[in-house]
């Protein structure tokens, strides 16, 4: 392996931290073969940008740092993989009733699939979302008003709850911040949770939504049980050894 001098080092750490932008999660020995560099290397690489606050070491790499972000931020982060997931959980959009959409990215990607429906209508405390489900045919889209969490750019509180309380949905649609097998999902704030909880109790079903970089992490605040899911949907195959954990638990699409 090349030894690298200081200037190499830094420019290899801009981009070990362009990668976790796209991707949420680095890999250790792809990034060594990447780079052309020892394990060892990236392993201090790691440890350095660790020590600056700008990830989190894992076995095997390392991930983001679960935390608020602005919506427009959040929108480009695993692109993907919110691509694929939108693409899955479309047929689980049903043409008529009334569901509801958390204020994630990743249901926004979702929303913006909908297309032509008959008599839907949809609830998000997202203005992005509200915004994006007013143009799809046949939609009657609702927009649950309250105070604004200005980082993660949704509506929270106890006006956005009792708003949200108001209607009956069949299915509530939800990322999470981080899925853990014992302790269910996690938010960035115990608002975001709170909201979260409220669509779940006026739902009939819930569908959450969340890329594989979340799954085995926890966040700040605990929101929602395995036990309430009624189907996970991931950008991974059903079949794949990173669900192994959660067969058991919930059903995989």
């Amino acid at each position: 392996m090349a030894t690298t001098s200081t200037a190499e080092s830094e420019v290899r750490r801009a981009r070990l931290l362009a990668t976790l932008a796209t991707d949420n999660v680095i890999g250790l020995t792809a990034a060594a073969t990447e780079f052309d560099v020892s394990t060892m290397t990236i392993r201090r690489d790691l440890e350095s940008l660790e020590g600056e606050g700008l990830l989190r070491r894992v076995r095997g790499g390392a991930v983001s740092i679960i935390g608020p972000r602005p919506f427009s931020d959040r929108r480009a982060v695993r692109l993907r993989a919110k691509e694929t997931i939108a693409e899955k959980a479309l047929s689980l959009v049903p043409r008529a009733g009334s569901i509801a959409l958390d204020a994630s990215t990743t249901i926004a990607t979702l929303a913006a699939r909908f297309g032509v429906r008959s008599g839907l209508t949809v609830a998000t405390n997202s203005y992005q979302t509200y915004g994006t489900i007013r143009s799809a045919h046949g939609v009657n889209a609702i927009l649950i008003g309250g105070e604004t969490e200005e980082i993660t750019d949704s509506f929270v509180g106890p006006i956005a709850v009792h708003a949200a309380e108001s209607l009956r949905y069949t299915r509530f649609f939800a990322s999470a911040s981080a899925v853990d097998t014992d302790y269910g999902t996690s938010e960035v704030s115990l608002r975001e949770a709170e909201m979260k909880r409220t669509f779940f109790r006026m739902s009939k079903e819930l569908v959450l939504c969340v890329d594989s970089s979340k799954l085995r992490q926890q966040s700040t605040a605990a929101c929602l049980p395995l036990a309430n899911v009624t189907m996970l949907v991931t950008e991974l195959a059903p079949s794949d050894s990173r669900l192994d954990d959660f067969r058991d638990l919930v059903e995989l699409l």
